[in-house]
């Protein structure tokens, strides 16, 4: 069999580090980067999302940067699909991929992909509703039972919603839903090594110092600016995906007068200060993940 690639991951909070580290690991490897950051995706959102600089990208190959539209929507799956072909491209031309960012929902589309059940049936569903109402949800247990038993032993009788669920996939399929998830985890065996590193800095603080100054710095380079030519484009409102990242939501309502720019500055740094504890939070929640100081200087031995 083919060697299998070895992927590494630099994951960690916004305002880590994790660009500086890859960057460092580029100068003693072959690599190229993977970035994993819903933000980083869209075109024209360059100084709001502390995208690497022309130079920083000049460094080493990057991917997933500058792909889409702000109109345009790119999802957890798409993510996924794009980060498996890209281990294996890269693997293949002698290089290391290095996967390098904070979207841990992205991390988790690659590393555990979703299920791929039936669609649901809409009719099958009501006529499972009606049995129900006739029957009793215990009587449909005992009935998802006899075609399913894995599934029914884990459910209580009562659960209506994960009852019919079963029973719609076994009506539209003809298949147990627990056979479904068994030749799932088996199709979704992973190819390649995960190699998980998280840069993490303690005390909090340090964090919250770097996150509060990074907006700043944001601004004085001319992030309303920004924001500015993107409202002008036309195709964009605040509920897109592109405009709720963190500090472009804030942007658009002090545009709209909301309130003020001390008000402004505030909000964005208080966005991206629990932007980072929910980061934090999944990184802990991860196993197998090497834990780095980022306070500390970052060499590419680290890594091994």
């Amino acid at each position: 069999m083919p060697h299998k690639p070895t992927a590494l991951f630099i994951l960690g909070p916004t305002a880590s580090g994790k660009t500086a580290a890859a960057l460092a690991l580029a100068k003693t490897r072959a690599i190229e980067i993977i970035s994993v950051d819903s933000a980083l995706v869209y075109k024209h959102m360059n100084i709001g999302t502390a995208k690497p600089s022309l130079d920083e990208l000049s460094q080493v190959p990057h991917h997933l940067i500058d792909i889409i539209e702000p109109s345009e929507a790119y999802s957890a799956a798409q993510f996924a699909n794009d980060a498996h072909r890209l281990i294996h491209d890269i693997h293949a031309r002698g290089k290391q991929p290095v996967l390098v960012g904070g979207t841990m929902l992205y991390v988790k589309a690659l590393l555990e992909p979703l299920t791929q059940l039936p669609e649901a049936n809409p009719e099958i569903r009501a006529a499972i509703d009606a049995r129900a109402t006739e029957r009793g949800w215990p009587a449909l247990h005992e009935e998802l039972s006899q075609v399913d038993p894995v599934t029914a032993a884990r459910l209580f009788p009562n659960d209506s919603q994960r009852i019919n669920r079963a029973l719609e996939i076994f009506q539209i399929s003809g298949k147990p839903m627990s056979v479904w998830l068994a030749e799932d985890d088996a199709l979704h065996t992973l190819d390649f090594e995960a190699k998980l590193c998280a840069l993490i800095p303690e005390p909090r603080t340090w964090l919250h110092e770097r996150i509060n100054a990074r907006f700043i710095q944001m601004l004085d380079d001319g992030f309303l600016d920004e924001v500015k030519a993107l409202r002008a484009r036309g195709d964009l409102h605040p509920d897109l995906p592109s405009m709720r990242c963190v500090g472009y939501r804030q942007a658009w309502e002090y545009l709209d007068g909301a309130f003020d720019l001390p008000t402004l500055i505030d909000k964005g740094q208080a966005a991206t200060r629990q932007l980072a504890k929910r980061q934090l939070t999944w990184l802990r929640s991860m196993a197998n993940v090497t834990t780095i100081d980022s306070r500390l200087p970052i060499d590419s031995s680290v890594f091994e």
